[in-house]
């Protein structure tokens, strides 16, 4: 749960990274928002940190060993960018002007690897869960059916509790201290992940006996034999694998789930025009949008209880449906605050965005959990990891598509950090193309609640028919 908290935490870098590449590498809002979609990319081929997890333990650790790099790496990324990469490309951030610029270039390789390394923990971390999941479910001697719903909600809770403390101090720090002092106490975040791997209860994978390894050494083609039954072993491994990733692919209970996912998320947003909007024109400030940062997370973490007490037994379909139908009137009340009509009816611009920030906040985080719950419980022994991550990178992939279209939008618009003459046009058709997906979602989430709700003894009997 601790690492769940310390990827929280590192939001602490997010609004950093924002104002480093708009404030000072001077990048308009289509090229912010396309940026941020590269950024995410690194979160697209999570089944491959899986598959590398999973097959390939480095020094003996399947799950250890890659945290504890991936922490060190991430620190490092975030040391380089707090100290302007230490002086080495010879200029400063404020005198980057170009986008050809090297350091922009290495700006965003660091953030990319950072984003990499945190992906990278996501999917270990997401494997142990998964595995603790099915082995609590498969050791529950009655009907435990909220064993999967209880452990995502926790993980994803101890995420929003490190995102609700980094939220409001991400804004003070920056506007006081700027972005590279940001950077710099964030590069402590991921060492504490490499410190908590440590502690993960895990056995190693023992090389061979020295004694049995001498007794070789006497007859090279028994070395060549132990060289090539580890390689098999390891390829026998990997074809295990795709194999049981293959069978549950084609199974419709998966990929009908993951292909709605897919068109959901896949929609535009106009987030990056929309930040320009709040910064430039209404004039709020890196502490202000901290402190809407803090509001959002503490909306999460409500969202979060909310699913977990009263609505884990409600069909996904119909979570999706009602969360889907109310957030695109929500998003369009952001109508109000372009036009600057909430000031002729009396509500200031903070409280409108404090509200309707809230609202959208719970919503998304009640129509997220159940997919991971979903995603959890179909997962197949020895391709944990691998699945899940899978699951999440189609998730992730239709995010960064979504992100992409609505940069291009942006520009084709002509949404400039100046313009926002066509911010209301980008708005609606943002918020109206969210909807075309539950024209399909009948057709591809009509049977997954024979998977999310099944009871645990219906799913050992059913297991059991199948080895037979």
């Amino acid at each position: 749960m601790t690492i769940y908290f310390v990827e929280g935490a590192l939001g602490l870098a997010r609004l950093a990274q924002t104002f480093l590449l708009k404030d000072e590498l001077h990048l308009g809002p289509a090229e912010l928002s396309a940026l941020s979609g590269l950024f995410t990319l690194p979160w697209t081929i999570k089944p491959i940190y899986g598959f590398l997890s999973d097959g390939f333990p480095l020094f003996g650790y399947r799950r250890r060993s890659y945290l504890v790099l991936c922490g060190l790496l991430g620190s490092f990324s975030y040391l380089a960018l707090g100290f302007n990469f230490w002086g080495l490309l010879g200029g400063e951030s404020g005198d980057v002007l170009s986008l050809d610029s090297l350091y922009l270039q290495c700006t965003i390789a660091a953030l990319i690897l950072s984003s990499a390394t945190i992906a990278f923990s996501d999917v270990v971390a997401d494997g142990i869960v998964v595995q603790k999941t099915r082995d609590a479910s498969e050791s529950s001697s009655n009907n435990n059916n909220n064993v999967a719903g209880g452990l995502q909600s926790l993980c994803w809770g101890s995420a929003a509790i490190g995102g609700l403390l980094s939220a409001y101090f991400s804004g003070s720090i920056l506007e006081k201290m700027g972005p590279q002092f940001v950077f710099q106490i964030t590069a402590v975040l991921p060492i504490i992940v490499a410190l908590i791997a440590f502690q993960i209860q895990e056995e190693k994978n023992e090389p061979l006996p020295q004694s049995i390894v001498q007794e070789q050494v006497d007859s090279s083609s028994s070395l060549v034999a132990i060289s090539l039954d580890d390689s098999q072993s390891q390829i026998d491994s990997i074809k295990q694998q795709l194999s049981s990733l293959k069978t549950a692919i084609q199974n419709p209970q998966v990929w009908k789930p993951a292909l709605f996912l897919f068109l959901w998320q896949s929609t535009p947003t106009g987030e990056g025009a929309m930040l320009y909007f709040m910064t430039n024109d209404l004039g709020m400030g890196p502490e202000f949008l901290g402190r809407v940062r803090l509001v959002t997370a503490l909306s999460s973490l409500f969202g979060v209880w909310l699913y977990q007490k009263y609505l884990r037994k409600i069909a996904i379909k119909d979570i999706l449906f009602w969360s889907s139908i109310i957030s695109t009137p929500l998003g369009l009340s952001q109508l109000i605050l372009i036009s600057h009509y909430n000031r002729v009816i009396g509500i200031p611009d903070s409280w409108f965005v404090f509200g309707d920030d809230v609202a959208l906040s719970i919503l998304g985080e009640i129509a997220f959990l159940p997919t991971l719950v979903l995603a959890a419980k179909i997962c197949p022994k020895g391709v944990e990891a691998v699945l899940f991550a899978s699951l999440m990178s189609i998730n992730n992939g239709a995010g960064t598509v979504g992100t992409e279209i609505g940069a291009l939008l942006t520009k084709t618009l002509g949404v400039t950090e100046s313009n926002f003459e066509n911010l209301g046009l980008l708005n609606i058709i943002c918020n109206v193309s969210s909807l075309y997906p539950l024209l399909l979602l009948n057709t591809l989430l009509g049977g997954e609640d024979s998977v999310a709700n099944e009871s645990e003894e219906s799913m050992e009997i059913r297991e059991t028919e199948e080895k037979e």
